[in-house]
């Protein structure tokens, strides 16, 4: 009889996982960064610091290797601004 009552909650369980994960994740709920937000904050540690060749590289690297990154046409602005 135990063995039908286990059996019967995974089952149960196990039939419901699939709706407990149904909706998308919502992208302001994200705790962790990306390459691009953590080069991009970079970037300004090193302008806040007086360090502008740093920057200018930090700024570059961010916009070669994550073209698609949302701060890039931020990044392209410090560019101009600092070449």
């Amino acid at each position: 009889m135990t063995r039908i009552v286990v059996m019967g909650a995974l089952s149960a369980a196990v039939a419901t996982a699939p709706f407990q994960c149904g909706r998308g994740i919502d992208p302001g709920l994200r705790q962790e960064e990306t390459a691009g937000d953590a080069l991009w904050a970079l970037g300004q540690s090193f302008a806040d610091a007086g360090e502008p060749r740093a920057a200018r590289q930090t700024y570059r690297f961010l916009v070669e290797r994550y073209p698609s990154s949302r701060h890039v046409p931020a990044a392209r602005e410090e560019l101009d601004r600092r070449e």
